[in-house]
């Protein structure tokens, strides 16, 4: 099988400058590196593939002579690929710096470790009630988290000593291992990658720095949250390492069922039972509002089961801002239970006196049902 153009193989015309060369190469390799694919056979033919051109045209001698004559000049010995010269063990090793270094997320070379590390983000769960939503509160919470020590002031180390520079990597925090123009960088197994040791560490921590505490802390929680609201409180979660930035609380706020109001964002909603009697002949009742007030609510005569009233400006307050929802209050009408021999008669005078002009909604619902069963047969 006859051997891809190397000018093809780099996606580069054969005109290319040294430069161009070098950046077409890196975004090729960087895209079929074998770390980048494990175990795809074909990226890493494809790999080999993008080496072999990169060494022949990166080269002026090998690029001139495979110009004249193509991959002939390289057989039977001539030529030589087999070594590697200084400039291109150079650019290699450059390149893959920074290969390496952005797939381990450093963005190229590392610069030497600090060894502070930020703390952990904390997550606390509060229930509250519909009323301390709609007027707002303070709450205490108690958060067990790990806090800097007090002793060492977070270093780790026993007051008096320091934290000395790892002899291992040199307070770089990480290794690397050099084979040919590949190179592999790794943790440091001496210091975790922290970049410094311990020799004398603090009784009160052992040396990590932080120790477990129960904190109180005091949480806003404004007027109008919802369920799912998140609170965040900057710099109280666990403490950083080695005197690092202390990570942030999260309060996430959940509500109590209540009792009578249903609530769907600043709108309530309740449900009062009404008398069959109160339905039909009208009249009015009072409901309590969430702020504790009392509000009537007028019904007509006739009125269905299921029908709502509006009160405006009774639901909760919208989160940062003026506006306030408002209360729906919906009118369920309920059967007589349990009727006396008395009831009973008066309830089958008042269906004998009845017509359809005291029941338009049922009475005609029959007719269209007639109307609709005949029309079909």
């Amino acid at each position: 099988m006859a051997k891809a153009d190397f000018y093809e193989t780099l996606g580069v015309s054969r005109t290319a400058t040294e430069a161009e060369l070098k950046a077409a190469f890196r975004k090729l390799a960087m895209q079929y590196h074998p770390d980048r694919n494990p175990g795809d056979a074909a990226a890493e033919s494809k790999f080999k593939e993008l080496n072999e051109a990169y060494q022949c045209l990166s080269d002026g001698q090998k690029r001139g002579a495979y110009d004249r004559f193509g991959h002939a000049a390289f057989e039977n010995g001539g030529g030589g690929q087999g070594g590697m010269g200084d400039g291109f063990a150079s650019s290699m090793s450059d390149i893959f710096d920074d290969l390496f270094g952005d797939m381990m997320g450093g963005g190229g070379r590392r610069g030497r470790s600090t060894g502070r590390e930020r703390g952990s983000d904390l997550r606390y769960n509060l229930e509250i009630t519909l009323e301390e939503a709609f007027r707002g509160k303070t709450a205490t919470v108690k958060v067990p988290s790990l806090m800097s020590c007090e002793a060492c002031s977070g270093s780790g180390a026993k007051p008096g000593s320091k934290p000395k520079q790892c002899a291992t990597c040199g307070g770089i925090g990480r290794v690397r291992a050099q084979q040919g123009f590949f190179a592999i960088e790794r943790t440091c197994p001496s210091c975790q990658g922290r970049g410094e040791t311990i020799e004398n560490p603090c009784a009160s921590c052992q040396g990590a720095g932080r120790v477990t505490r129960e904190r109180s802390l005091s949480v806003n929680i404004p007027a109008g949250v919802e369920d799912g609201t998140r609170i965040r409180l900057a710099g109280e979660g666990e403490a950083g390492l080695r005197g690092g930035p202390a990570g942030d609380l999260y309060i996430f706020l959940s509500m109590k069922a209540h009792p009578f109001f249903q609530r769907d964002g600043a709108d309530l909603f309740c449900r009062v039972p009404i008398s069959m009697v109160q339905a039909a002949l009208g009249g009015e009742f009072t409901v309590h509002t969430v702020d504790g007030a009392e509000a009537k609510v007028k019904i007509p005569d006739g009125t269905q089961s299921g029908k709502q009233f509006k009160l405006k400006g009774k639901g909760m307050p919208v989160l940062r801002s003026r506006e306030v929802g408002d209360l729906y209050v919906q009118a369920n009408v309920e059967t007589p239970q349990n009727l006396t021999k008395r009831q009973r008669e008066l309830l089958a005078e008042f269906e004998t006196e009845s017509s359809n002009k005291t029941h338009p909604e049922s009475s005609g619902f029959f007719s269209r049902m007639k109307e609709f069963l005949t029309g079909a047969q």
